[in-house]
């Protein structure tokens, strides 16, 4: 069983993205909690570094080397075994 991973990603205000991952399912997070440590302070504090954001390896990263785990992501942690959709997922045609 192959797991999900970020096809895209849209940068939204708020330190919110939108991701569409490879299975076409479209999710939107919040990722404010997620930019700690130093190697985030420059996207925290430069909204125009957060807005440089890309997929890279399935995940998003930025220019600086600031990347985030794509599990924690999509599924909040792990994903589940049984589960393979993550939370509040939407089908684009």
């Amino acid at each position: 069983m192959e797991l999900l991973r970020i096809g895209a990603v849209e940068p939204r205000e708020d330190f919110r993205l939108l991701l569409t991952l490879d299975d076409g399912s479209v999710i939107e997070r919040d990722v404010s909690k997620l930019l700690s440590g130093p190697i985030f302070d420059v996207v925290r504090d430069d909204p125009e570094v957060f807005r440089q954001v890309r997929v890279e390896g399935g995940t998003v990263a930025w220019p600086n080397g600031a990347d985030l785990c794509p599990d924690v992501l999509i599924w909040g942690g792990p994903p589940p075994v049984a589960e393979q959709r993550p939370p509040a997922f939407a089908r684009v045609a």
